[in-house]
């Protein structure tokens, strides 16, 4: 169902709108494909973007996943050595969760409002 004041509206018609609509009715300027050519190159290179960045940190990964194995082994290894009444005195040291939820909303509220300014 379509309103009678959009139908009227459309019947209504002054020479300014008449004119516009005489410019947009026009056939397309021919330009032999050179706008296919540029639309179909910004899609490549739109697709290219999007493919580049996961295949760059899949690349990533694999390069970085024997050092990190070897890494988190020896970090594991090193906490086996270690004397026992060494790590409860490290656990004092840490943060509180309270403390960690805290920073965690503090910085999410900042990055919130920086976006917030941007805009």
């Amino acid at each position: 169902m379509i309103s009678k004041i959009i139908n009227m509206a459309e019947r209504m018609k002054d020479e300014q709108d008449r004119l516009l609509e005489s410019m947009f009715e026009s056939a397309p300027i021919a330009d032999n494909g050179f706008s296919n050519q540029i639309v179909r190159r910004v899609r490549r290179k739109l697709w290219l973007r999007r493919i580049t960045l996961p295949v760059a940190v899949g690349i990533g990964l694999l390069i970085a996943f024997r050092p990190m194995a070897a890494l988190v082994t020896g970090v594991y290894e090193l906490l086996l050595s270690m004397p026992g009444d060494l790590v409860p005195s490290l656990e004092g040291s840490l943060p509180s969760l309270q403390l960690i939820v805290t920073g965690a909303l503090v910085l999410g509220v900042a990055m919130f409002s920086l976006s917030m300014l941007e805009d």
